[in-house]
């Protein structure tokens, strides 16, 4: 919706008058400070946090570095799997040849290194989970002053997760503007997150 919507009907009279004189009419910005454009005015707003976080350039950025580790786990673990699968084979071939006592030696430890290996690789997934969790709260925390800055201009009283509203305006929902707020506060979040490292 333009800006010319929202002046006064006698705009365009005080416009056409200063403009015979010679002289432009000043723009009165009163308006706009009373009512923020982009934000609806609204006792209750709604947001839909997971794509306010997935859309964000903060949230993609930390998708595609999930991703990445991701891959490079998966990488490792087919890796590794051949190695065992390899070792688990050349010691079954190894069997006819070895007394039982022996045998069940090198089992026993092949099993426990079997078992060693998926702990480890367990706790790497579960770090590169953790990952994701951490950065997504370091987004909200980081996030909420911009948020608190739409309330404002929407003169609301709260903001609600959609998913949890019964029923409520279309207009009423503010991700889309809290999205575009957020990224040209905190673009993509790396300096953010290099900072709380670093402390």
């Amino acid at each position: 919706m333009g800006l010319a919507l929202y002046l006064p009907l006698t705009a365009g009279t005080a416009l056409a008058q200063s403009t015979v004189i010679g002289t432009p009419a000043p723009f009165n910005l009163s308006l706009g400070q009373e009512m923020q454009i982009g934000a609806p005015q609204s006792g209750i707003l709604t947001i839909q946090p997971d794509r306010l976080f997935s859309e964000s350039a903060f949230g993609q950025r930390v998708t595609r570095e999930l991703e990445a580790e991701g891959a490079v786990l998966t990488a490792e673990n087919r890796r590794i799997e051949a190695e065992l699968r390899a070792e688990e084979q050349d010691l079954t071939q190894r069997r006819p040849s070895m007394e039982p006592e022996a045998f069940r030696t090198l089992a026993d430890a092949f099993d426990k290194k079997v078992q060693e290996t998926r702990r480890t690789q367990d706790q790497k997934l579960r770090e590169i989970t953790q990952m994701g969790e951490t950065a997504r709260r370091e987004f909200f925390v980081a996030s909420l002053p911009i948020l608190q800055g739409i309330m404002r201009d929407s003169g609301a009283g709260a903001i609600l997760d959609n998913s949890s509203v019964f029923l409520s305006s279309e207009a009423a929902d503010v991700t889309d503007l809290a999205i575009t707020r957020i990224d040209a506060v905190l673009g993509d979040g790396a300096d953010l997150e290099s900072q709380s490292s670093d402390q």
